[in-house]
């Protein structure tokens, strides 16, 4: 894991006894989704961080991020972003927050870590 329930206390917010458990998976789980992400462009953390391409302290903090946002995700009930709801039509509509759940890496935050996959292309003109 590249960040502890420590970590996410200073870094986030001091974390609940009721959540502990919650948060130790999913610093696990979102730690090896970094390591997958990076070998899908081609690179190691682990390696990144012996040569000094990745901060600790950067990575911790991206972990810190992603768990923190997934903890702040409510789980009893479907999570919305926006709501909206008329009363002479009954109508109510909502945008989920994130459509299907689960943990989510932003793509800034892989930007952050050197991950984010540079797209060259090429305009023709004529």
């Amino acid at each position: 894991m590249y960040a502890t329930l420590n970590d996410l206390n200073v870094l986030f917010r001091p974390i609940k006894p009721s959540e502990e458990d919650r948060a130790s998976m999913l610093l696990e789980v979102v730690s090896d989704q970094l390591r997958m992400a990076a070998k899908n462009v081609g690179k190691d953390i682990d390696c990144m961080i012996e040569d000094g391409d990745i901060l600790v302290s950067v990575l911790k903090s991206v972990v810190c991020d992603v768990v923190g946002r997934c903890l702040s995700t409510p789980t009893d009930e479907a999570p919305m972003s926006q709501v909206t709801q008329s009363a002479g039509g009954y109508s109510v509509s909502g945008t989920y927050l994130v459509p299907g759940g689960g943990v989510w890496i932003k793509k800034s935050e892989l930007a952050r870590l050197g991950l984010k996959r540079q797209k060259i292309g090429v305009v023709d003109l004529f």
